[in-house]
């Protein structure tokens, strides 16, 4: 890898336990086996040197490449255009299934359409984070590459004869391929993790078998959306998104496939996203529910219910993210030995965010299990008993400072943000309660519920700023609180709303873009800026349909989408030059367009 390529110049592929990034040069630049949050196998993303890398891309030619996705599948199509030919790489994911399995299988087919080209594919896996050594070693019909940790096993796929002039090279560690390909010519390889077996020779009919069940399983899924909307390629590629982002033997999603990509160029903001937040989970089910995906946002329930129980039974507050597979414990470490994403330095992995409190968790928490009733998935007894002590547990505990949902590393604050989700949960299990006939002691829940209505409305709007502002002792504004009318904490047409709807406006929004807050302003423990938040700004749509500026709304919501990856992938951030910065693809951005579209739709719908 002679440099980093954009972030937003990558494929998202995946197996529904783990996922990789190609590059549009054909490059893997990001793999982690065999899990999301397992150490990555290829991880020239944040160390171009070190990091380990599968790349394929045409040799001393001058070409153009262009990525799109197979229709209705995340099989991703890399496309090489030169002067003298055309050419396709194909890369996918066999489905691995919801048993948790260490094999998983990553499938690259290229193929020479016209012309002629030539091509050096090159497979230097780093493994554990480039801090294991590997040996090579070599079989009639491909290689192992063996770690202490994992091992990698290259299948040769033959399709007709090899290039005239193909060569192989092998060093200690690294296997490479430089060869001519003619107009039919036809060359993969299968790559496995943790196979029993030695290399292979792969038929045809058997890559071309792995690729139609993965067409058709995609296509079966997405099958299942019910949403007809004004957008939906862009719709359906942020549900299959999340989709490829769900780690199927828990159902739980990760904040995003990636770690250590900096919210700022050369800043120190670079976490470790392959976690799942209960956040995340918990606002996947209103979207997936709206789309008619009843099955994953099950599942999603089912993994917060199971966090739920634990906290319970541990006699602590429930954590706000948890790994995959749903243990806790996510030590924060940094890699000392990687440069980052173009010199952006430390690199993290863990998350030392993870036991933050956070109160507008279970405000989350409990709109989903709330939306989810509504759409017939009812809680069970153990799930409702869980839930009753998590809010008399709430009662208890609502009113202290916090860290607020920005995760932010100073000093803990009275958000209004968290404020305003304690009030959800309270609210939302009082109508549960009364809904089903179920135990509780509601009167103490209204009573609580309504105390807190009463210090968000007499202690979270500041005069000053005409604007709920982002905590107590604060005039700062903050972009969370995009939220209010959508939950229901207040009429979208309330005088107090609309003037803090123009106050962000005038401070949060630029060019139709939205800043979380003004780091400058209420310092959040880090040096460095941010750019404008992508979720933020899908939030800012809804508000702006919701408090009638339907034609506004609907021109930043298009706007939007200029922003997205030629694939139509968003990651955390956008950035002044209008790059996608931060992890990628983010999970919040994705789930935040889907809930927008659908929003912006019923009210453009409604217009008489």
């Amino acid at each position: 890898m002679d440099s980093y390529p954009a972030v937003e110049s990558h494929g998202l592929i995946g197996d529904l336990q783990t996922a990789a990034l190609v590059a549009m040069d054909g490059t893997v630049d990001w793999f982690c086996a065999p899990r999301f949050d397992s150490p990555s196998v290829f991880g020239g993303l944040l160390d171009r040197h070190k990091g380990g890398y599968f790349q394929v891309s045409p040799d001393g030619v001058d070409y153009v490449s262009k990525q799109l996705y197979l229709p209705g599948t995340p099989i991703l199509i890399t496309r090489f255009l030169s002067a003298d030919g055309v050419a396709e790489l194909v890369d996918f994911m066999p489905v691995a299934g919801d048993h948790v399995t260490d094999r998983h299988r990553l499938v690259r087919i290229l193929r020479m359409v016209r012309g002629t080209m030539r091509f050096r594919a090159v497979c230097r896996p780093r493994f554990n984070y480039g801090r294991d050594p590997h040996e090579l070693e070599v079989y009639p019909d491909g290689e192992v590459f063996r770690s202490p940790s994992l091992t990698l096993t290259l299948n040769r796929v033959g399709f007709g004869k090899p290039p005239y002039d193909t060569e192989f090279q092998r060093s200690r560690e690294d296997v490479s391929l430089v060869g001519t390909f003619h107009e039919g010519d036809y060359g993969g390889v299968v790559l496995e993790t943790a196979s029993p077996e030695l290399p292979r020779h792969m038929t045809v009919d058997e890559v071309r078998d792995l690729l139609v069940q993965t067409r058709d399983f995609w296509r079966r899924w997405l099958g299942r959306s019910r949403y007809t909307g004004r957008w939906r390629e862009m719709v359906e590629r942020s549900a299959m998104t999340l989709k490829l982002m769900t780690y199927a033997p828990t159902g739980g999603l990760v904040a995003a496939p990636t770690a250590g990509l900096p919210e700022q160029i050369g800043g120190e903001r670079n976490w470790d996203y392959r976690y799942t937040w209960i956040r995340d989970a918990a606002f996947s089910v209103r979207a997936l529910l709206r789309l008619g995906f009843t099955d994953e946002a099950q599942q999603y329930m089912h993994w917060v219910n199971d966090r739920i129980r634990e906290a319970k039974e541990r006699e602590t507050p429930v954590q706000i993210m948890y790994r995959v597979d749903g243990s806790p414990d996510l030590t924060e470490e940094i890699l000392d030995h990687f440069e980052g994403y173009r010199g952006s330095a430390p690199v993290r992995i863990g998350n030392g965010a993870a036991n933050q409190l956070q109160l507008d968790i279970y405000g989350e928490a409990l709109d989903a299990l709330h939306v989810a009733d509504g759409h017939g998935l009812q809680a069970n007894h153990e799930g409702w008993m869980n839930t009753v002590g998590q809010m008399d547990w709430l009662c208890d505990n609502w009113d202290q400072p916090e860290d607020g949902i920005w995760e932010t590393r100073g000093a803990r604050q009275d958000f209004t943000y968290g404020r305003m989700m304690s009030w959800v949960a309270l609210d939302r299990a009082v109508r549960l309660a009364h809904r089903r006939g179920r135990p509780g002691d509601t009167n103490r829940w209204v009573s609580t519920r309504n105390q807190i209505y009463d210090q968000i409305m007499a202690r979270g709007f500041h005069p000053g700023a005409g604007a709920f502002t982002q905590h107590y002792a604060s005039d700062v504004l903050d972009a969370s609180l995009l939220a209010m009318p959508y939950l229901g904490v207040v009429s979208p047409t309330d005088p107090m709303w609309l003037s803090t709807l123009r106050a962000m406006d005038a401070k949060l929004v630029s060019d139709s873009l939205v800043y979380r807050y003004d780091p400058n302003a209420s310092p959040d423990g880090l040096p460095g800026q941010e750019s404008t938040f992508t979720m933020c700004t899908f939030w800012y749509v809804r508000a702006l349909a919701q408090s009638g500026r339907l034609e506004d709304a609907r021109l930043t919501f298009e706007k939007m989408l200029t922003y997205s990856s030629p694939l139509g992938l968003y990651s955390e951030e956008i950035a002044p030059t209008g790059e996608q910065t931060g992890n990628f693809p983010q999970a919040f951005s994705h789930l935040s367009l889907i809930s927008a579209a659908v929003n912006l739709d019923q009210l453009l719908d409604a217009r008489p």
